[in-house]
């Protein structure tokens, strides 16, 4: 049988190298849908506050580890609400993810009326990757050291006082208003649109005392511009050894600690999940965004999707009694 001619035995080469190739792409494309897309991160506070700080430090990794474009694009107002609405949104295709901590998630739900979106419907956990606290910080110019000297001041000026909150009904202004029933001070609740500006009027001294995240606190309380004096959560936190929780003070019933999560527009192909979460878990485990994270007051741990949308229900029953116990009305 004679033999075919070599460029007849070439081009069956070329053809066949491209066959594998093409297969190739074809499957690494249908196991890594993210690669070579650009993936869009919401984050519904604006730029320059803990939530944002986050956002910015996980996805200048996730870009290498995902082999992708990554954009933290800030929709700030209604504590998140327009963020979430625009993950509703969004096409279904793992392009587009909201990182938000539990107010957005839980809480927004349950104090509006119709907030334009549903967690439970419209999203899907992707994964989660830490926890934290809130706490209770005083400004620089505001007389004390402790949480018990800001109550003795305050009842030395007839017992009223403004309390610095990032978004409207949120955890931190319901603590604000069980704090005041505790210690039978006249304490309102000044709701912000954001950490960013709460923090700037704490720093000018145009309010005493504010209520938000450990993250969003504590650069100014190392540097001494404001000072926290109390946190949630069972136990002191690593970042903050000296600074005792509100159960040590007396006022129990805010052990259980919030999270921070990402999340996908339900529908969201199982493949596209599952890579964003991986590529989550190998970037938090680098020792240098570990470090980070844990120096902004996160507690650092990777949560499957499965994991994040348990403890994600499980924090919502919890805030649902103490909302109630307020007599809180949805708006």
């Amino acid at each position: 049988m004679p033999s075919l001619p070599r460029f007849s035995r070439r081009r069956g080469l070329v053809a066949t190298l491209a066959l594998v190739a093409a297969s190739a792409f074809t499957g690494l494309a249908q196991g890594q849908p993210l690669t070579g897309k650009t993936v869009k991160i919401l984050v519904g506070f604006p730029p320059g506050g803990g939530t944002d700080a986050i956002a910015r430090v996980l996805a200048e990794s996730l870009k290498d580890e995902l082999g992708a474009t990554v954009i933290v694009e800030n929709k700030p107002g209604a504590g998140g609400q327009l963020a979430a609405q625009a993950l509703k949104a969004a096409a279904p295709d793992g392009t587009t993810v909201f990182l938000s901590h539990d107010h957005s998630i839980s809480i927004l739900p349950q104090v509006v009326k119709a907030p334009g979106f549903d967690p439970a419907t419209d999203f899907v956990p992707v994964a989660g990757f830490a926890t934290f606290v809130n706490a209770f910080a005083l400004s620089g110019g505001t007389p004390g050291k402790s949480f018990n000297d800001y109550v003795a001041w305050v009842r030395s000026a007839g017992g009223k006082g403004a309390v610095g909150v990032p978004a409207p009904a949120s955890v931190p202004e319901f603590l604000v208003k069980v704090i005041g029933e505790k210690y039978k001070l006249d304490l309102v609740a000044a709701p912000y649109r954001g950490s960013a500006p709460m923090m700037s009027d704490m720093l000018g001294n145009q309010i005493a005392a504010g209520v938000g995240s450990v993250p969003d606190f504590i650069e100014n309380h190392r540097s001494g511009k404001l000072r926290m004096v109390a946190v949630l959560g069972g136990a002191r936190q690593a970042a903050l050894p000296d600074v005792p929780t509100f159960a040590e003070l007396g006022l129990a019933g805010f052990e259980d600690v919030p999270y921070y999560g990402v999340f996908a527009p339900a529908g969201t192909p199982k493949a596209a999940l599952d890579q964003f979460s991986a590529a989550l878990a190998k970037v938090i485990a680098k020792p240098a965004v570990h470090d980070r994270l844990t120096t902004m007051g996160l507690t650092v741990g990777h949560m499957s999707g499965e994991q994040l949308g348990a403890r994600e229900r499980a924090y919502t029953a919890t805030w649902a009694k103490i909302i109630k116990a307020t007599g809180f009305v949805p708006q």
